[in-house]
């Protein structure tokens, strides 16, 4: 046998109310027709074909690599979409699955089971089914008194006592190529739509079809509308979030934490309400992320503390603290116990070892390094209007509260700057920085401003 396979993705989704292709829309960081393939994963397939049409463009160019696309030009039903997909299969896989691409949570064991039997039971086709208390517009499943597949009858084409049928068709198929060709070639429009359907060529297969009823209805759940991809997402994420906990992760309301598909926690770690792991993002052991984080395409080490922070594209190194209220844009790297505080952005920075950046502070486009403490108010003004500009503070520097750093700038080691100042020039190793006026005492001030203005208000009051 050689494995071929072909997705149905060609629907336009009207139901959506989007301008993006249904598939193409998103649950835990992965398309759906991205889900539908990584069912996929440990079968050996020899090709695979997704069958595009709304969006074809957009759909073609999200593939992964080894996928390739064909087009529907026109959709006149999913049996016609399987012959378009076929006719571009490679021509040596003699056994073909096919797959809907608006199914996320279909599990690739059930896959890896329906091909299984497929092969070892010698029938021309097999299909997964699925009972459900409410069959809605599903297809229903008809049976012969013996048991096995008389039809699939499409909601709109059913009648009422066939309706109250609750085995629905799940759409996914495992065949043989040439007889699902031969039999395609032998379907009619004869139906509500118009249409070429799929499961007509079913009956016409040439022998019994096999049928798998799925254990688990939600795994044959299709999206038709936004509701649908909510629940879907619900689903896929209490699988995540059951998969960390099961991992040692602990979790206070798994109701209230979000991850994406390829996040990875380490043991220990606490993730309390309100984080959000994103796409590509690593998280170390024994962590404390939450309340109110968000980490996303970043790395997270060991033994790190995050309370109400948002991390993007950024490394952190281990016995790191961030927050509260820190938000590092893109580019930074904090080695081992550095610590950014309170209302402190950063930005395509290096934060050197046990370094302090504590409060009310930007830093962009700056290198600090090891046990330096910048002061609160501090900022490295780091773009003239035109250009962006680096500043290199050194190590075991002690900043002022209220310094701005005119980068390009360079502060040397054990330097020190004073409250207050404005560096514009370098501050050599060991020295201290001072850019701001003398200060100037005007005594009796405030008695003499306060009779100024009393007089003032007197000469107003008679010329009015």
């Amino acid at each position: 046998m050689k494995l071929g396979v072909v997705v149905l993705a060609a629907g336009q989704g009207t139901r959506m109310r989007s301008e993006r292709p249904k598939v193409l829309h998103a649950l835990a960081g992965r398309s759906m027709v991205a889900w539908v393939l990584a069912s996929l994963d440990g079968l050996a397939v020899a090709d695979c074909v997704v069958v595009v049409g709304h969006g074809a463009d957009q759909v073609a160019a999200a593939l992964p690599a080894g996928v390739s696309s064909a087009l529907q030009a026109e959709q006149k039903g999913t049996g016609h979409a399987a012959q378009i997909g076929l006719g571009a299969l490679d021509a040596t896989c003699d056994t073909v699955l096919i797959l809907c691409g608006d199914t996320p949570l279909v599990r690739s064991e059930l896959i890896a089971q329906l091909v299984a039997i497929h092969v070892s039971a010698g029938r021309p086709a097999t299909m997964v089914t699925a009972v459900l208390d409410d069959a809605g517009a599903y297809g229903r499943v008809l049976r012969s008194l013996a048991g096995d597949l008389d039809a699939v009858v499409e909601a709109r084409d059913a009648t009422p006592e066939q309706l109250e049928v609750g085995e629905i068709n799940a759409g996914i198929y495992v065949a043989d190529r040439a007889a699902l060709e031969a039999a395609l070639a032998g379907v009619g429009t004869d139906n509500a739509q118009g249409e070429i359907y799929l499961p007509d060529a079913l009956p016409l297969m040439g022998g019994p079809v096999g049928i798998v009823v799925s254990d688990d209805p939600l795994v044959v759940a299709g999206v038709n509308n936004r509701i649908d991809l909510a629940d879907c997402e619900a689903e896929l994420q209490r699988r995540l979030r059951e998969r960390l906990m099961l991992d040692g992760v602990t979790m206070t309301d798994p109701t209230a934490v979000f991850v994406d598909h390829d996040v990875r926690v380490g043991r220990d770690t606490v993730l309390l309400p309100g984080v959000h792991l994103r796409k590509g993002s690593t998280i170390g052991e024994a962590c404390a992320i939450g309340p109110d984080c968000i980490v996303s395409a970043s790395h997270i080490g060991d033994r790190c503390t995050l309370i109400t922070t948002h991390v993007y594209e950024s490394a952190i190194a281990d016995d790191c603290q961030l927050g509260p209220f820190a938000y590092l844009r893109p580019g930074n790297q904090m080695h081992a116990g550095a610590k950014v505080g309170t209302y402190v952005e950063m930005k395509n920075t290096t934060l050197g070892a046990k370094a302090k950046v504590p409060h009310l502070s930007y830093v962009g486009d700056a290198e600090i390094g090891e046990a330096t403490n910048i002061g609160a108010g501090n900022i490295t003004a780091n773009y003239d209007g035109f250009r962006k500009h680096r500043t290199v503070i050194g190590a075991r520097v002690r900043t002022g509260s209220d310094c701005v750093f005119v980068a390009p700038v360079t502060v040397g080691d054990d330097a020190m700057t004073a409250a207050g100042s404005i560096i514009t020039h370098g501050v050599p190793a060991g020295a201290l920085g001072i850019a701001r006026s003398r200060q100037s005492v005007i005594e009796g001030f405030t008695a003499k401003a306060t009779a100024r203005a009393a007089a003032a208000n007197e000469k107003d009051k008679g010329n009015a």
